[in-house]
């Protein structure tokens, strides 16, 4: 018999701080950076953010949200075999051991499961359940707990506006397990490493110290005509293997990047923007946080619904994009 993947639970959390735009350009002003409220929205949508406290780790915030996603589905720590984490912020220098792992550890879980990091950076969570749903649809695991979580408040240079006022903290997470009937219906991941330098963090580890920035470095209009060209193309992939039309997404999910990427994505695939899960404006962009934490909402708040054809999709450093195509 056939067996398919499946999104059972949603969950989510962001740290309780909650910096406004107005606050943000308050503290940027002592530091002599100008912007205001209207410059940021103008531009990314974004008029609220969420910052981690000092000494709270991705993994801290990915516990949280993997707490509420099992509750959800209705297992227990130690019914999950498999676990995945997206992120660009792990919780150790080197990334090791995994976040994942550290993880496992916090949620108790002693069932000598799989436990892996990913790295794709806003494209993140896409790939993770994409390499979820392969190990499950092979048998090798039943359950899954698939994290996107990030403090990127702690790469951000706060000298460079064009790059400190989009981001912010936080964690969503999904549980998925196997199925006799079709939950991911289809994935579709690419990249492509000549647009490495566009947006990365340049600087590495060297002889127990840093070698060149540990800031993010992003060149805005690259990545922004990079994504609306690849955002809509690689949804039509992920319908096509599906063997579904635009018509039959009930709601699309993308990366909270920018409103106005995700607004050409919308009318580029003939969608109307109600059916759009929009979270960028409150969370700014979370990277790999960014897509369960928007699912999680619209789920929880009863938007989507089980049977529905939800759209998610993203583009991150690397450069590296995807989608998945989910029956709820």
């Amino acid at each position: 018999m056939t067996q398919y993947s499946k999104i059972i639970g949603t969950g989510s959390f962001l740290p309780p701080r909650r910096v406004s735009n107005a606050e943000l350009a308050e503290q940027l002003a002592a530091s002599g950076i100008e912007t205001s409220d209207e410059w940021i929205v103008s531009r990314s949508g974004i008029s609220a953010r969420h910052y981690a406290a000092p000494g709270v780790l991705a993994s801290d915030l990915a516990v949280e949200a993997a707490t509420k996603a099992l509750a959800a589905a209705g297992l227990a720590p130690n019914d999950i075999d498999l676990i995945i984490v997206a992120t660009s912020t792990a919780d150790h220098a080197g990334g090791f051991p995994s976040t994942a792992c550290i993880v496992q550890k916090k949620l108790g879980i002693i069932n000598d499961g799989a436990a892996m990091d990913v790295q794709a950076v806003c494209s993140g969570f896409v790939y993770a359940v994409a390499v979820a749903d392969s190990f499950i649809k092979s048998g090798a695991h039943k359950n899954a707990l698939v994290i996107g979580t990030e403090v990127f408040s702690r790469i951000l240079d706060f000298q460079d506006r064009a790059t400190c006022v989009l981001f912010g903290d936080g964690a969503g997470a999904v549980v998925m397990t196997a199925s006799a009937e079709p939950g991911i219906l289809a994935t579709k991941l690419h990249a492509d490493g000549r647009h490495a330098e566009i947006l990365c963090v340049p600087g590495n580890v060297s002889h127990g110290g840093l070698a060149g920035s540990a800031f993010l470095y992003m060149d805005g209009p690259a990545v922004f005509k990079l994504a609306v060209s690849v955002l809509e193309k690689v949804a039509h992939e992920t319908l096509q293997l599906a063997g579904l039309s635009a018509t039959q997404i009930d709601w699309l999910v993308p990366h909270q990047a920018n409103i106005r990427i995700m607004q050409s994505t919308a009318r580029k695939l003939g969608l109307p923007t109600d059916k759009m899960v929009v979270t960028v404006d409150q969370h700014g962009n979370t990277s790999a946080a960014s897509i369960p934490l928007a699912l999680d909402q619209a789920v929880r708040d009863g938007r989507i619904r089980p049977g529905q054809n939800v759209m998610m999709e993203g583009v991150g450093g690397g450069f590296t994009w995807g989608a998945v195509l989910a029956r709820m």
